[in-house]
């Protein structure tokens, strides 16, 4: 194994991950979450328009591959007269991705609260909406935290097809150092060994804070 062209790829390879990958997934899932929640709250609704508008949002999201959803946003849109750059292309593109996915993981964790946390807050005076903040959610978070935060590992892995329309981050890093050194084998190995670092350490934060939202499961 050559030795020093792995640890002078890694400088390059770990930057484009700390100024591009984690931003851009972090960006995604944030906003990915309130699309995921307003459409939760849709689908579960007595709205009947709502409820199949948010389970058509769904079915498109969950039924068509991530990466021509990308190609559409950054490729499609221009033919439209809506020219987007790279960057947020990749964040408007794993953001409705995302939203698609944690939208059913937030609805079946709002509806796994018992109905009688719903009434509890009826009868302290509290409206549906004051109830829902105050007392059924963060129930819901605990439940969602797993799948939510397995969602956010695997956005992390995702946004390596963001190279593929030009975003700067881990994995384009990795092909522009394979391309000058010719040795795809080591420097790709060594992008795959970046990324698990970066789930081993999200894993880690997702059992703390599994830990701190115990507190709030009613038993």
């Amino acid at each position: 194994m050559n030795w020093e062209l792995f640890w002078s790829a890694l400088g390059p390879i770990a930057l484009g991950g700390l100024i591009g990958t984690i931003p851009v997934a972090l960006a995604s899932f944030a906003l990915g979450l309130v699309i995921a929640l307003f459409v939760a709250l849709a689908r579960i609704s007595g709205i009947r328009v709502l409820s199949a508008l948010a389970r058509f949002n769904i079915s498109v999201i969950r039924g068509t591959p991530l990466l021509v959803q990308l190609f559409v946003i950054f490729y499609g849109l221009p033919s439209l007269g809506l020219l987007i750059d790279p960057w947020p292309s990749a964040v408007i593109a794993f953001s409705l991705n995302v939203g698609g996915y944690a939208a059913e993981v937030i609805r079946a964790a709002i509806l796994s609260v018992p109905k009688g946390q719903w009434e509890a807050g009826f009868t302290l005076g509290m409206r549906r909406s004051t109830s829902l903040r105050r007392i059924i959610l963060p129930q819901a978070a605990r439940v969602s935290v797993p799948p939510l935060s397995n969602t956010f590992i695997s956005l992390v892995k995702d946004t390596s097809l963001a190279s593929l329309i030009l975003v700067t981050e881990l994995f384009r890093e990795a092909q522009k150092v394979a391309a000058f050194s010719q040795d795809f084998m080591l420097i790709y190995i060594e992008a795959a060994l970046v990324y698990w670092v970066i789930c081993l350490g999200l894993s880690t934060a997702q059992n703390r804070l599994e830990k701190r939202l115990d507190r709030y499961v009613a038993h």
